[in-house]
């Protein structure tokens, strides 16, 4: 195990030989076991160790970032091939976006949430990184029954976690088993979500609009995201309570064998 996340990120993009892009470093990090962190944004971590060696040691960082959110190593074959096209090469000032949206998910299934008023919505940026709750989150809300879209909701006076319980008595109650939602809210290291200064120009705020919709309902014609969606997406975990069901009704099962057996 390396003793840092530079020597760690370090590893990775030396196997790699290729430029990756600072999520799928983490997740190649954490996965082969590199480093190992309780923080909830293992990616958001990577993105910033990498930029801060590049902005603040010049031509003594190891790395460079070839495209938004994109890096290699500079002694790599693959950099000088890049290299070679200097528009290519972002500088920190360009890869910072104002985009209004910070983390988002993508079609989280409804029955693993334990709906109450006060409903907890866990996420992880990677399956080995610390699970966020994002039932405090605010933004906007998508409501499918399978891939079909049957309802959009925003989130602002009632959190996320209590606007969609609602919708699980509502009329919309029987509609819907699968949800996707784009949130406002930035989530910090330790896991809890703050509110962040909105500072957006109408290109930006218009562009994250554009990218939220490509995203949310992936037109045929659209083949890659917005340009300007570098929002962090968090997979779904399921609710603790509902893993400490699950573990209940095996020991019962196993109880019931046992006892039928003998």
């Amino acid at each position: 195990m390396e003793k840092s996340w530079r020597e760690a990120i370090k590893k990775v993009l030396k196997e790699s030989g290729t430029p990756l892009h600072y999520t799928e470093i983490s997740e190649y990090i954490l996965s082969r076991g590199y480093y190992e962190t309780d923080g909830a944004t293992p990616a958001a971590t990577v993105n910033a160790q990498i930029s801060a060696s590049i902005k603040h040691d010049g031509e003594k960082s190891p790395f460079v970032r070839i495209g938004k959110g994109i890096f290699a190593l500079k002694d790599e074959t693959i950099v000088s091939t890049t290299a070679k096209t200097a528009e290519t090469v972002i500088t920190p000032e360009e890869e910072t976006s104002d985009s209004i949206i910070h983390s988002f998910g993508m079609y989280w299934q409804r029955d693993l949430v334990v709906w109450r008023k006060d409903t907890k919505m866990y996420g992880k940026q990677q399956a080995l990184s610390k699970s966020v709750d994002f039932g405090k989150q605010k933004g906007i809300y998508i409501l499918y029954d399978h891939h079909t879209v049957v309802y959009v909701g925003r989130s602002i006076d009632r959190p996320l976690g209590k606007r969609m319980y609602e919708h699980t008595i509502d009329r919309l109650g029987s509609r819907w088993n699968r949800f996707s939602w784009f949130g406002l809210l930035d989530v910090t290291q330790e896991g809890n979500l703050r509110e962040t200064a909105l500072n957006t120009s109408l290109a930006s705020l218009v562009g994250t609009l554009e990218a939220l919709l490509i995203e949310a309902l992936e037109p045929p014609q659209n083949r890659r995201r917005g340009d300007d969606f570098s929002a962090i997406e968090y997979i779904q975990d399921i609710d603790p309570e509902l893993k400490e069901r699950e573990i209940q009704n095996t020991l019962r099962s196993i109880e019931q064998k046992m006892r039928g057996g003998s």
